[in-house]
Order: structure tokens, then sequence, then C-alpha cells
């Protein structure tokens, strides 16, 4: 069946048909019905190309308000999946239903920008019918200076209602918030879109598409060139946003925070399960361990059945075995699990035992040249421990591996490593590949006296297969590099590994992969990463480089340091609320009086001082919206959400003192 999609067509008599818009032809009620409870549906697709068939069959569908997680393995199709919705593609077999006028809103990898353009102008280009009815609005009150007709007066209090209802008061500090939240500072806004780094394109269309009211948001890798803030800002904001969305993504922290539905593509089919990523992770060990079962069931009975038809298929039971046959001809056959391909136990050969304090810093001050990028760096890290190295664009955290490392000196303060470390270093660059090695050449780099078996078995660990051996390290994609490095630096027996960014470029079975390999290793691991699962995964103790320059540490993993942190934030709003006048000392650098700060603080007291004057507008603004809501009387006359924009509000309030306390310390302190 060809695809199709539907569109509302305008009959003689004023009635709104639904029809296919391929065909022209009426939907059938059943579709009609359908329409009604979802946004849209995919039924039987398929979908090739070269020959190689990616999708089998899927079928699934989008209801409103619905948040979803889109999961597989690289090349399963999910990417695909967006392309079919959007009408870049067409599937081979099957069909699309939409419902008439849904408005997708795609993140796309290559954000195209019209010349000229600041970023706050390409943020607000979303609102262009607002801008529009503003423009009149301006227009009619020139008129009726003169006209005081009632088609103008009229016009005009249309006009206003119209633009009050799509929030023509706020937008600009609604978009200005996004901005904001997605990491442009204030400073920005006025750059001209054509200078702004890939990276920055792709934040920008990030905003843009966040703003665009769409029924349903596709999400192709979100978290993509955020730092931390901002991919935690994302998940606030998409855990309140109120229409459906569609998320692919290798942030399994993300999913976890922003789903409540995950739909797998394996082996060309979907899979759909309720809840979110960890739900997903239990419940699809139940699903596969009960559709082997089922498997393993079939497969005796089908062994039974043909031996009772070679037995009698010449006997006197000739008709039944027959009857048997037909019905083995009709079984639809069930699938066996496909086999995990990773985890298990490496067989890792043990690394010499370094001395228990394997890395100590003392006031550690890390930077280029004179540029001071973080100082007061403590760490004490012990033998078998994960340190994990956390935060924004920037802030440093490369700039301390390479200082551990001795790449780069110290700009104060000591790094002591213990005795007997043997330090391996994993680096984004990925330089230590040789390109004309074939994979098990490279591996053997690092083994040259390994057994072949031992090699293959090692590198299956790592998710290269038969032939994948035999690939030339060239024509290997970034994953692929990224997985044999690994493979090689732990295979290598140093008993220290230090690596930036090790699950770049990883799908999640890859990065599951190196999680099994990191909890068999016996040695000490030192890893800059912004994937939060895999640090909930390995990390014993975190390293975190903040906005305002301070390095917080803390004994735990990832949820547990957020958690921790939180509580801290959340006890000092209550201590300004109770004493507005004061600020805790907790989340500001220690220094006295402005005399007796060092260069370093008084940096990064400058540093955040200009943070919180760029904070201050928009919890304003906040604060300006919900007391305009407040003011609706149907906001007023609805008890319970009276209460919640009140509570909204009492919010934003405390967190304003808070801001304007610290300030106020801060400028105290600069003097």
């Amino acid at each position: 069946m060809a695809a199709s999609r539907v569109t509302d067509r305008t009959g003689i008599d004023g009635r709104l048909d639904r029809v296919d818009r391929y065909s022209n032809q009426p939907v059938s009620l059943p579709v009609l019905t359908l329409l009604l409870e979802v946004l849209f549906r995919l039924s039987d697709i398929t979908k090739s190309y070269g020959g190689t068939e990616i999708l089998r069959g899927i079928s699934f569908q989008i209801n409103p308000s619905e948040k979803v997680g889109l999961v597989g393995r690289n090349g399963a199709g999910k990417s695909t999946i967006f392309r079919l919705l959007t009408g870049a593609e067409s599937p081979d077999q099957g069909e699309i239903v939409m419902i008439n006028g849904l408005k997708l809103g795609l993140l796309e990898q290559h954000v195209e920008l019209e010349p000229g353009e600041t970023v706050h102008t390409a943020a607000l280009a979303a609102f262009k019918h607002i801008h529009d009815m503003e423009a009149e609005m301006r227009r009619l009150e020139n008129v009726m200076i003169t006209d005081h007709s009632d088609a103008v007066l009229e016009r005009y209090a249309d006009l206003q209602i119209a633009f009050e209802n799509a929030d023509g008061f706020s937008y600009a500090a609604k978009a200005e918030a996004v901005l904001l939240g997605v990491g442009f500072t204030r400073e920005q806004w006025s750059m001209e879109t054509q200078v702004l780094s890939g990276g920055q394109r792709n934040r920008l269309g990030m905003a843009r598409m966040l703003l665009s009211n769409a029924d349903v948001l596709l999400l192709d890798e979100p978290t993509n060139h955020l730092d931390v803030n901002a991919v935690e800002w994302l998940e606030e904001h998409l855990q309140k946003y109120e229409r459906a969305y569609v998320i692919i993504s290798h942030d399994r922290y993300f999913l976890d925070r922003t789903t409540e539905r995950i739909i797998e593509i394996e082996n060309g089919k979907t899979v759909s399960y309720k809840g979110n990523y960890s739900k997903f992770l239990v419940e699809r060990t139940l699903r596969r361990e009960q559709q082997q079962r089922e498997f393993e069931n079939q497969q005796s009975m089908i062994a039974k059945t043909e031996e009772f038809i070679r037995r009698n298929l010449e006997g006197q039971k000739t008709k039944q075995a027959k009857s048997r046959r037909n019905m083995l001809e009709r079984l639809e056959r069930l699938d066996p699990v496909q086999s995990e391909k990773h985890g298990g136990n490496f067989n890792l050969k043990k690394v010499e035992r370094a001395g228990n304090n394997v890395l100590t810093t003392e006031d550690l001050t890390i930077g280029y040249g004179r540029k001071v990028l973080a100082s007061g760096i403590n760490i004490s890290l012990h033998r078998g421990g994960t340190l994990g190295v956390i935060g924004g664009n920037g802030t440093g955290k490369t700039t301390l591996l390479k200082t551990l490392l001795g790449q780069i000196p110290e700009i104060s303060g000591r790094v002591v490593w213990g005795t007997k470390t043997n330090i391996g270093y994993y680096s984004q660059s990925l330089d230590d590949l040789y390109e004309g090695n074939e994979v098990h050449a490279e591996m053997r780099r690092v083994a040259p006296n390994a057994e072949n078996v031992e090699i293959r078995s090692f590198l299956a660990r790592f998710l290269f297969f038969g032939d994948d051996i035999f690939k030339k390290v060239s024509d290997l994609s970034g994953g692929e590099k990224g997985r044999l490095a690994l493979a090689k630096l732990i295979y290598s027996q140093k008993n220290v590994l230090v690596l930036d960014e090790p699950t770049n470029h990883l799908d999640i079975p890859a990065r599951e992969a190196l999680e099994s390999a990191l909890d068999d290793y016996p040695g000490t691991v030192v890893t800059v990463s912004h994937d939060r699962f895999f640090l909930d995964r390995i990390a014993t103790q975190m390293l975190s480089f903040e906005p305002d320059g301070r390095v917080l540490d803390f004994a735990g993993n990832y949820t547990e340091f957020h958690d921790w942190k939180i509580a801290r934030y959340e006890k000092q709003v209550s201590q300004v609320a109770a004493s507005p006048g004061v600020a805790t000392a907790e989340l500001l650098p220690a220094a006295g009086s402005a005399a007796n700060l060092s260069k370093n603080q008084r940096s990064q007291l400058e540093r955040r001082v200009k943070e919180i004057e760029l904070e201050i507008p928009a919890i304003e603004a906040e604060i300006e919206r919900l007391s305009t809501k407040m003011a609706d009387p149907d906001i007023a006359a609805d008890f319970s959400a009276l209460g919640s924009v009140t509570d909204e509000h009492s919010r934003a309030e405390v967190k304003l003192a808070a801001l304007y306390a610290e300030w106020e310390d801060a400028a105290n302190k600069l003097g």
C-alpha cells in the first residue's frame, strides 16, 4: 500500500472531509475515529536503502501530550522515522496517517538561518504572527487619532484580545528565557548568525524549535552541543512542556528524566514500553525472557511434530502426519531473542597494584599562561576509585586532565601521583590509532603475544564481530574508532586510566559495553564525561567545575552529587527567605573584605555578579507574567489553578530575593 497522509477538504456543502493526500479518496470511518485520539500513526511501514531493509513493518502511534523516547542501535532506523514523518522521504510500503494541520517541530542537525539576523531576532522570528498583530495595533492607534468609527474600534479590540491570548505581553521574555536556558548570554544576543559556530547554530535552532508552538517536537540528539547546565535546563523545560514530543538520544539519564514511554527499534520492528528508560530496561529484560521461553517451547513442539511426521508419513497415520505437516507450514515462527553482544566478564589480566593514594592535588590552579580557568582544586583519589569530572564548556575539564598528565604546567599548587602508577590516556582526538592498520593488528600493538581467539573475544566485547576485525582503521566510523581506542587502552594493563569524554560517538549498546569493561577493570579511573548515566554507573566521587569558577568535590556518583547540590541550594533559599538581607556563604567563594581578596577570588566574584545581573531580568519577567496570570478572572475563579500559580509566584519571588542578596553580598566583598 502506498504511503498516505491525511489532509482536509472542504466540500460544496461546507462539510470538512478527511482525504488521502495521494489518492484524493475519503478516509474510512475507522481512520476518522483514530484521528480523534492520536496525533499520527505509522502502520506496517517498511523502508530499504540499497537493497538493505532497515524498517520491516513497524507500527506505532503518538497521542496528545505523550513524552516518548525512540531508542535502538546506530543504523536501526530512528532518524529514518523522523524523515518519513516530515515527508523528506517516503516509505516503500505502509501508511502514515496524521491529524489535519499537525505542526511538527524538527530539531535539525544542520540549522539554516537568514542572513542579517542576530541571535535575538532569529529567536523572536518564531513569533512573527504576534509581531504582525502588534504592528497592526500600532497602525490602528494612529488611525484612531482621527477615526473613531465602530469598525476601527472593534477591529482594535479584537486584535487586543487575540494579542493577549497569544501571550503577546510575555513572548519576548519567554524567548529571552529560552535563549538563556540553551546557553546564550545577553552579550551574545546581538551577534549576527553568520558568525556563530556550528554548536551555537544548533543551540539557536533548538531555541527556535522550542518557541515554535509545534504540536509535536521531533528531537534528534537534543543534548549535543549543550553543556551540563543547559541540558538540565532543557530537562526541566520538557518536563513542563504540555504538548507531545519524541526524542532520539544516547543520553540515557536525559531519557530517564524526560520520557514516560520508550519505543525500541529492534530487528526492524518496534516494541513499546510504558515508563522511562530505567523502567524500559527492566521491562525489556522480562519481555526477552518470556520471548525466549516461548521460542524454545515452539522449537520443542516443532521438533516433536517433525519427528511424528517422519515416523508416520508412510504408515497407518499418514493422514495425521500430513495434517501436522500442513500445520507446520502455516505456523508463524517465533524469533529467538537477539543475543546481547556485550557485557559479561572481560577476563582482564591483572594490572600492577599501585599505592593506596593514587592521585593527590593540593590547592591546584590550572589554565594557560596567566589565564586562570580554575583554582583551589584538591583531589584525593584512592586505588580502585573512579573520579568523574563534569562542568560547562570551557570551564577547564580537559585542561585539568592535561595538567594531571604533565602536558600543561600547573599555574600553582601541586599534582602528586602515587607509587607504581602506570597511566593510560584516552583523548577525544584518537591520535593513538594508526590509520593504516587493520582492527586486529591495531589491537596487537598492546597485546603482541595474545592468542588470536583471545583478541577476537575481547574485540567482540566492544562490538567488533566476524570480519569487522579486518577493517582498516581509516575506514571506521567515529564511534568504531572510539570503541577500538578504548578496547586497546583497557586491555593495555595500565593501572590508571585517564579518559576524556569516552562515550562521545558511542551508541547505547557501545556505552553499555564500556561500562561493563570498566566494571571489570581493577585499576583507577579519572574521566571527564557529560554522560550522567555513565557517571552514575562507574563514578565513586565527583569533581564539578561550576559556572562561577569554583570547583566542588563530592564523594558519590552523579545523582548523589546533583541531589546534594539541590538540597544545598534550597537551604540557601530558605535562609534568604527567613533573613532577606543575608546571603548564605555556602555558594559564594570564601573571602573577607575587598582588601583580602586574591586576584582569582576577585575574578570569580566579578564573573558571578555579571551572571546574576543576567538572571535577575528573566526572573522579574517571570514574576510579571505570573502576576498577570493571577489577575486572570478564569484563573481567579479556579481555586486549584490559582493555588498552583500563586505557589509558582512565591517561589520566583524567593529566588529573586536570593539573587539580590547574593549580588549585594558579592558587591560588598568587591568594595
